[in-house]
């Protein structure tokens, strides 16, 4: 125990120890990130004071009734208070004005007027109580934070309303085909038309599906615009399998450009298409590789592949805080991580792993997907990892496991 709080306190301060007379082990030092006062995380909040004062007859002196002379105030806490969402009914109804009898339409006959009625806006839905408002909370609890309709049922509830799971999946369902469709296809013609792409794809589960089994696999793909600098572009797909004529379908007239993926053999050779993989998928086959507490242990070959990726990731920091250039991290890349990428596949080759080890299956990884894993040196906005895609489809492997 006391070694273990020797080597922490070594290794909070980054010193190089010797655990034994063979091998030299560094201890990467550690540096904590500044936490964040209350007043920069809620700088944008509202705000509200409160100063609490006397009560009526506590502001009269007892011994004599004078009035007390209030002096200052003085800071006591703070805290965060939460105001519920509230549910109302909205009734619309036309406002009927009557023409003056100076207008050209009014006769003799006072029974007949002319009359003119106010515009009442459109319903989001004919003949439905939806407005935009509940439609999107429900579109955004569902797939946004994975609730299923029959909990948002017990919330709403809650307001004192019952809405069935059917009518909020009339809703999503009316809304998706008259509104939100027009919209997918004109982002998608605006994504197609980015030279840098990024793509992913999971598994979900659709229950009572036509002709399909509960327990069937089927697949939620994300095609999103890359780090070039421009607005970000993200479209989902569902398809009920993971076939490569999905993505094919999706990217049919593309004029052309790069594309970042994970390992996936069915982006391989697409049309118009210049492929790069991801190198994080590539250290995390690596990382999974090393035995237990063996992270530091150099000796390794595993480990040392780890230091490989590790480097590359800290050539992109370094660009990335100094504001580089896509042009100016092009060349970096070129001076920099292109050697690095250049040793460590010339370390791969030499490596003789057992067969279906988990080190085997990380060589094997590497060596499949290197033409991919070059790629991304050839154009400054070009990522070196996938991340951003995984990022936006994680709300899917979340709500897998909701």
């Amino acid at each position: 125990r006391v070694l273990f709080k020797w080597l922490t306190f070594k290794s909070a301060f980054g010193i190089k120890m010797a655990q034994s007379k063979s091998s030299i082990y560094i201890v990467k030092g550690h540096n904590r990130k500044t936490k964040k006062t209350n007043a920069e995380k809620y700088k944008d909040l509202p705000t509200e004071v409160i100063e609490v004062l006397l009560s009526g007859s506590e502001q009269y002196c007892p011994d004599c009734g004078t009035v007390l002379v209030r002096v200052g105030k003085e800071y006591v806490r703070e805290e965060l208070a939460y105001i519920p969402a509230t549910l109302k009914l909205v009734k619309y109804y036309h406002t009927t004005y009557q023409y003056p009898s100076c207008t050209e339409g009014y006769h003799l006959d006072q029974n007949d007027y002319k009359f003119v009625k106010s515009v009442v806006p459109p319903a989001l839905l004919p003949h439905s109580l939806a407005s935009a408002s509940i439609v999107s909370w429900c579109i955004y609890q569902k797939y946004s934070l994975s609730l299923p309709l029959y909990r948002q049922k017990k919330d709403w509830q809650q307001f004192g309303v019952e809405i069935f799971r059917t009518t909020m999946e009339n809703w999503i369902i009316n809304c998706a085909a008259r509104y939100f469709i027009h919209l997918y296809r004109y982002f998608r013609r605006e994504l197609l038309k980015r030279e840098f792409l990024m793509a992913d794809e999971t598994r979900v589960q659709v229950l009572k599906e036509p002709e399909r089994r509960a327990q069937s696999q089927s697949y939620m793909w994300l095609v999103r615009s890359g780090g070039d600098g421009q607005p970000p572009i993200i479209i989902f797909g569902y398809t009920q399998t993971r076939a490569r004529y999905h993505i094919e379908k999706f990217l049919s007239g593309y004029p052309g450009g790069y594309l970042e993926t994970d390992g996936y053999q069915g982006y391989n050779n697409l049309k118009n298409i210049k492929r790069r993989c991801c190198w994080p998928h590539v250290r995390r086959y690596f990382l999974d590789a090393i035995p237990k507490e063996k992270q530091d242990d150099l000796s390794i070959p595993a480990v040392q592949s780890v230091q490989y990726c590790d480097k590359l990731f800290i050539y992109e920091k370094y660009c990335k805080e100094h504001g580089y250039s896509f042009e100016q991290r092009k060349e970096y890349r070129s001076k920099k991580s292109k050697p690095v990428i250049d040793s460590f596949f010339a370390w791969v080759e030499k490596q003789h792993p057992a067969i279906n080890s988990r080190f085997d299956k990380a060589v094997k990884y590497a060596q499949n997907r290197k033409q991919y894993l070059y790629t991304y040196l050839e154009d400054g906005r070009c990522s070196l990892s996938n991340n951003l895609s995984e990022n936006c489809i994680r709300s899917f492997k979340v709500g897998r496991k909701n």
